[in-house]
């Protein structure tokens, strides 16, 4: 509720998110990766989710809002489950991609786009594991929204609205 700033959702709608977690948590992708001396922790939703989000979104902007937020959640609440500090800091900041952890995101098919500075994965975190710092560590801090001193504003991007080129 508090991502699409509802205050309350009726009994359909409510039955239908809580629908829709109990068929994508079992699909929710939670795991350590390990490159030498360095961990991180990756959390994803399969490529299925995604387009199930983008009908929602062919269907109806509400609906398509609405399930975008859920699978948004999900992955966030994953991540501040295994990292508390996420929460308290505002920010899971995102590693610099060596040439080892984009061998082990795409040995787990997370491929990483360089063009954007993204992930092949729409609903997809990958941070430090444990915990280092917040928006100050971020390799996207420059891309950023809150890391430019922005703080209310929306550091999301949506699909099809990314700044360079069209490529996936």
């Amino acid at each position: 509720m508090s991502m699409s700033k509802e205050t309350r959702l009726g009994g359909a709608i409510l039955e239908r998110l809580v629908g829709l977690w109990g068929e994508w948590l079992p699909q929710l992708n939670v795991c350590e990766i390990v490159t030498g001396k360095i961990s991180y922790l990756a959390v994803w939703l399969p490529e299925d989710v995604e387009n199930y989000v983008d009908e929602a979104w062919g269907k109806s902007a509400s609906d398509g809002f609405m399930i975008n937020n859920l699978a948004q959640f999900m992955c966030m609440a994953a991540v501040q489950d295994a990292l508390p500090q996420v929460e308290d800091a505002g920010c899971a900041p995102s590693p610099r991609p060596t040439e080892t952890l984009r061998e082990a995101l795409a040995s787990l098919g997370i491929e990483y786009r360089e063009a954007f500075g993204t992930l092949t994965r729409r609903y997809a975190v990958v941070t430090h594991y444990p915990f280092k710092g917040g928006c100050e560590i971020c390799h996207l801090q420059s891309q950023c929204p809150k890391g430019q001193g922005q703080a209310e504003s929306p550091s999301i991007l949506l699909p099809g609205y990314e700044a360079e080129n069209k490529e996936n």
